[in-house]
């Protein structure tokens, strides 16, 4: 297969981004998108030009590490796909390939396809832990946790924090992240004491970091490569309610 790649340079943050076309021929169709970018960067590098930058990890779906935005779709065209699971079978031969990065004025880039995520990492670190003493995993098993509620809670933890509803959400909005995080813990009974904490706390982070107001247009469920749900967002919303009023 054969494609032409549309791809976002940008040396250093301070610098002007353009976009540089290359080729990429004699591509496998069960090349892996992350893969394929690997071997553009090998024709690169032979030639003595600079491998494209771009954020991996695992190459499993797992870490959510890697993203970018490939023909205006967040992670791509197929639902449910994290970039490094996408292959180029997906696409059509001979197709031109738009590939910036995740565009957000809280997720600054780094280089290229790189972008800074750590305004995750702060809302995290806001609240998005349990601190209080839960004894030994036996002990925290011990405690009976209705089927639906661990079912929800386990649906949200399945978030793996990639940002691309951020990328995706026309406001850069990171309220599914969050939203998520929060959910996770506050269906669970070792949550519970820090649950109205918790989310004015990560709130609060989250609007300290940049991000956007969520005007529910949707995009941010159809990107998300866990298939994370909107519902989320109205819990979120509705224990900040509830946390202005208990505390």
């Amino acid at each position: 297969m054969k494609f032409t790649l549309k791809v976002w340079r940008q040396k250093k943050p301070t610098d002007n981004g353009r976009f540089r076309t290359y080729e990429a021929a004699d591509i496998s169709p069960d090349t892996s998108f992350l893969e394929m970018l690997d071997i553009v960067n090998e024709r690169l590098i032979v030639r003595g030009d600079d491998p494209i930058v771009f954020d991996h990890d695992c190459r499993e779906g797992i870490c959510g590490t890697c993203g970018c935005v490939v023909n205006g779709f967040a992670h791509g065209h197929q639902e449910g796909t994290t970039l490094c699971q996408l292959h180029m079978r997906s696409f059509e031969d001979g197709q031109t390939l738009w590939i910036e990065p995740w565009r957000a004025r809280a997720f600054p880039v780094i280089s290229d396809l790189m972008v800074d995520r750590s305004a995750f990492d702060q809302i995290i670190q806001a609240g998005g832990f349990i601190s209080i003493r839960t004894g030994s995993p036996p002990d925290g098993n011990a405690i009976p946790i209705p089927k639906d509620d661990s079912d929800e809670a386990f649906e949200a933890a399945a978030c793996i924090g990639c940002g691309a509803c951020v990328a995706a959400c026309p406001n850069a909005s990171a309220m599914l992240f969050v939203s998520a995080k929060i959910t996770q813990l506050g269906l669970v009974p070792q949550g519970q004491p820090e649950r109205w904490d918790r989310v004015k706390s990560m709130v609060s982070a989250m609007e300290q970091a940049g991000f956007g107001a969520c005007t529910n247009h949707g995009e941010c469920e159809a990107a998300c490569p866990k298939e994370i749900p909107m519902d989320f967002i109205a819990r979120l919303n509705r224990d900040l309610v509830f946390s202005m009023i208990k505390k």
